[in-house]
């Protein structure tokens, strides 16, 4: 379906969000009572009771984001400083606030943990622009990469995201007022793509990471065939070789990597890996894992811009070469987490 205009998501879908959210609330003891009568029904912990509280939490949690950016709105002039850096900033402390409650709320509910092994240390510490390249598997994954950026390595996120994140009217408003990019790359000429990741790259500071997702989708069995054949399609056999050896990961585009190392020669590159959601592939998925009950292990390696390779081939290489290292690292971690 495609993205309605911006006019009708601010004048419809937010203010009807922010309506639900209300009448959800005000019926909540009736929708608990039918969960809780269904809980002996279903499998699992009280499973319709705490999928019925995640989902009234989150669309709550959407309509007080849209209450507190429509206030920011109003002390901006009507969005006219909006751009300003006190607004700017902000944004970013509303965000990292709103993801905080969430992930409470998640690790309660939903019995999930999050876990950073092997962190690097100039990870955690500003000081310089990082670009963040991270794989991309299970639901979620992209809160959790944002949610540690913002509220433990307090960094200020760019990110390039997929043009139908913008249904969630609170995602829409906040990232669209913020550098960051929605892209619908099957409607874009690849240089357009690459263009705009590179304006968006352009201009970083010491506490701002860059964070793109190089597979461009959520990891499936089947998106991994259509990577490797694309490749071929390319006369790019050497790669498609390489990306047939990595079980668990897509094979990397490297097109916007290349524009924002091309657009900040200064910045850090930071590699992340992560696992505990592999399974959860499908609707059907996530239904039969859901309430969680998971233990999510995220890794992170931190390459300076001296280590950075230089030319355009040699960048290509190395970015198989740690996408091939991601691939190892998960094979040897899945286990482990899913069965936490």
């Amino acid at each position: 379906m495609p993205l309605p205009p911006r006019w009708v998501r601010r004048l419809l879908l937010a203010p009807g969000v922010v309506l639900l959210a209300v009448l959800v609330v005000t019926s909540i003891p009736v929708w608990a009572l039918l969960a809780l009568m269904l809980s002996p029904l279903v499998p699992g912990r009280l499973r319709p009771l705490r999928l019925l509280w995640i989902g009234c939490l989150y669309l709550v949690w959407d309509a007080a984001a849209l209450v507190a950016l429509f206030a920011l709105w109003l002390a901006s002039g009507f969005g006219v400083r909006a751009r300003a850096p006190a607004f700017q900033r902000a944004h970013y402390v509303l965000a990292g606030a709103f993801l905080r409650v969430f992930f409470w709320q998640a690790r309660w509910t939903l019995r999930l943990t999050i876990d950073v092994v092997g962190t690097d240390p100039d990870t955690a510490l500003p000081g310089r622009p990082e670009l963040v390249l991270c794989r991309h598997a299970g639901p979620g994954d992209s809160f959790i990469l944002i949610h540690a950026l913002v509220n433990w390595f307090h960094r200020e996120p760019r990110i390039v995201l997929k043009e139908s994140l913008q249904w969630d009217p609170a995602i829409d408003v906040l990232l669209n007022r913020l550098p960051n990019r929605f892209l619908a790359p099957t409607h874009e000429r690849h240089e357009s793509v690459t263009a705009q990741i590179g304006h968006l790259a352009t201009g970083l500071d010491d506490d701002d990471a860059f964070v793109i997702f190089p597979e461009g989708g959520n990891f499936t069995p089947r998106r991994r065939l259509r990577a490797i054949a694309r490749l071929r399609g390319l006369g790019l056999e050497r790669m498609a070789l390489r990306a047939e050896r990595m079980q668990h990961v897509l094979a990397p585009q490297p097109g916007g990597m290349l524009a924002a190392l091309d657009a900040a020669p200064d910045a850090g590159v930071i590699f992340v890996a992560h696992t505990g959601l592999d399974r959860m592939l499908t609707v059907a998925d996530v239904w039969r894992e859901l309430p969680m009950d998971k233990r999510i292990v995220m890794r992170f390696w931190s390459v300076p811009p001296e280590e950075v390779p230089v030319g355009r081939q040699e960048r290509i290489d190395w970015l198989f070469d740690w996408w091939a290292r991601i691939d190892g690292w998960i094979a040897a971690n899945r286990d482990d987490a899913d069965a936490a």
